[in-house]
């Protein structure tokens, strides 16, 4: 079989390189195991706004800009719902941070998100003495049904193999690469955590993060907005709520801990004060860079195999863009921007 591309790795990172190929009439398979699942354990959303400091995400507006109609494609392509618009309130510890919240509110990138005013709680069931702030135009895109959808449409195009990739078998040509009977132009590794098992780019600095988030069923709570505060209180639909994140930077397994839950647990009882019960808890690996910017471009040596990756806490909003920059950079020898360029580490 002869293919353009192969792509390893079906986050994220992968849908969205997927989804270049297919736009510019690319022939690819994919290779997807599931083995790596950050992805499918964030929380899914889109927010321009570090809610630690209140100051703009990195190239927010160039990623905004493609990131919902990106999403909105793939809702009319697989006919499903992804993209939900949610507010954030995000609760203040003190009268100073609401003070920083009116200052920041005047930053020309922050205008059209940030409400310039104070939010009186008024939830029995929400702990904020000092109140919240409001982001609106904000949202998550549910990224398991996204994944889940995505890899049956693969299925019914005979694209995907569901097998775990060996490095060990790719044979370099002269212009091309072969894995088992797979004749491609180029290889692209969206392996996220498993970027530690290939031996092409294993040795690019990331530093990765566990993550492990609780779902709670909390019928008083009553709530349909995203609570920030020690964490996050995202509601996902019938009074259920997804609780994260843990950040554990030694644990490098993908199982849910006791320690984990009860950390999500002890912070938890500093947000809400009703009953719940955890119906779900689930643990992932984030590929982080130092410098929490991607790793994107070729191999310095064989530039038949490329990598995207390194896409952080903030995936759902960079990866289509990426992939984007990625593909014009190998198609069309557009310089990609230092500041993501693999190269940043030689």
């Amino acid at each position: 079989m002869n293919v353009d591309y192969i792509i390893v790795g079906l986050g994220l990172a992968g849908i969205a390189f997927a989804e270049e190929l297919l736009k510019h009439k690319k022939i690819f398979v994919v290779f997807e195991d599931n083995s790596q699942n950050s992805s499918l354990v964030a929380g899914g959303m889109y927010n321009p706004v570090v809610l630690k400091r209140f100051t703009p995400v990195w190239n927010v507006k160039e990623q905004l800009k493609i990131a919902l109609p990106y999403y909105k494609s793939l809702e009319s392509k697989l006919d499903q719902k992804y993209i939900y618009k949610i507010d954030i309130h995000r609760v203040f510890k003190s009268i100073e941070e609401q003070n920083n919240w009116f200052a920041a509110c005047d930053k020309i990138l922050l205008q059209e998100y940030m409400i310039p005013k104070i939010i009186k709680n008024e939830n029995e069931h929400i702990i904020a003495p000092f109140d919240s702030g409001k982001l609106t135009h904000t949202g998550r895109i549910d990224v398991n049904s996204l994944a889940n959808d995505y890899r049956k449409f693969l299925i019914s195009k005979n694209l995907l193999y569901e097998e775990k990739f060996d490095h060990n078998k790719i044979e370099f040509l002269k212009k091309k690469v072969r894995y088992n009977n797979v004749k491609a132009k180029r290889i692209v590794f969206c392996e996220g955590f498993g970027v530690k098992e290939n031996p092409y780019f294993n040795s690019l600095p990331m530093r990765e993060a566990k993550g492990e988030l609780i779902t709670i069923h909390a019928p008083n709570l009553k709530v349909d907005f995203l609570i920030k505060s020690a964490i996050f209180v995202l509601p996902i639909g019938n009074d259920h709520y997804k609780v994260g994140a843990t950040f554990n930077w030694v644990d490098k397994t993908k199982t849910p801990t006791t320690e984990g839950k009860n950390e999500l647990e002890f912070k938890l009882s500093s947000v809400i004060s009703c009953d719940y019960k955890i119906v779900d808890h689930v643990a992932g690996i984030r590929p982080t860079i130092k410098d929490r910017r991607p790793l994107i471009g070729m191999h310095k040596k064989h530039k038949q195999l490329v990598i995207l990756n390194g896409l952080g806490t903030r995936g759902v909003m960079i990866a289509p863009l990426m992939a984007q920059k990625l593909f014009r950079n190998i198609e069309k020898g557009e310089q990609l921007d230092q500041e993501i360029n693999i190269n940043r580490f030689e």
